[in-house]
């Protein structure tokens, strides 16, 4: 029988002290995992910042202390509980949360409560009530503008919004003639509305009562 030589010894050997040691690491790292773990507290909460922000809400003074991180929307739904505002896409894309502020319309899931302070908010609510409607609700009433409804806070705020602009003379991207006034074209009211969506597609109706409030025949 050939006797192995000594390369193959050394060879043998080197297999057998590689073996050995990553068996006796693997042992260690069981070992080490399996013993019990020091507990490691959690890291403590922060307080979130904190502000009292005070502004008109539909002629009513409301004083409100928020986490500064709060949106209009939430401050107006969540803790005034005027749920007309909707929130829709919360990300400024679909109209639903409109309302007016110091006169002009905006998106309030896009602006943050405190930034408003000594503000004039006006909501949905704060247009017409059930008993007593403010002529653009009245007509989206008359000219079915509202369908299922989820929209249609925003969208009549909008559309009050954009009368007050067009009588104001603010031109909008389709205005042909910036040294002439505005019209109220069909052109003009897609463009100026183009912000709010409503999935029911009541478009036709809706620019039926924006037509019918601003004077023109329906």
């Amino acid at each position: 029988m050939r006797k192995p030589s000594a390369f193959e010894m050394s060879r043998r050997n080197l297999l057998i002290g590689t073996a050995t040691s990553v068996a006796i690491g693997a042992t260690s790292a069981k070992t080490q995992n399996s013993a019990p773990q020091p507990l490691v507290a959690a890291p403590a909460a922060e307080t979130p910042a904190m502000a009292t922000v005070s502004f008109n809400v539909n002629g009513e003074v409301r004083a409100l202390k928020l986490d500064t991180r709060t949106t209009l929307l939430d401050a107006l739904r969540e803790h005034l509980h005027l749920t007309g505002t909707k929130k829709g896409c919360d990300h400024g894309q679909c109209g639903a949360c409109t309302v007016i502020v110091g006169g002009q319309r905006i998106n309030s899931c896009l602006t943050l409560a405190v930034m408003h302070e000594g503000d004039s908010v006006t909501t949905i609510e704060g247009l017409g009530t059930p008993q007593h409607m403010h002529p653009m609700q009245a007509a989206f009433v008359k000219h079915d503008g509202f369908q299922c409804g989820y929209c249609t806070p925003g969208q009549i705020c909008s559309a009050v919004a954009v009368l007050d602009e067009i009588k104001a003379g603010i031109p909008s991207h389709v205005t042909g003639d910036l040294n002439v006034a505005p019209q109220l074209t069909n052109a003009e009211l897609r463009e100026r509305m183009s912000g709010n969506i409503c999935r029911c597609g009541a478009y036709s109706n809706i620019a039926e009562a924006l037509t019918e409030v601003a004077g023109r025949p329906a």
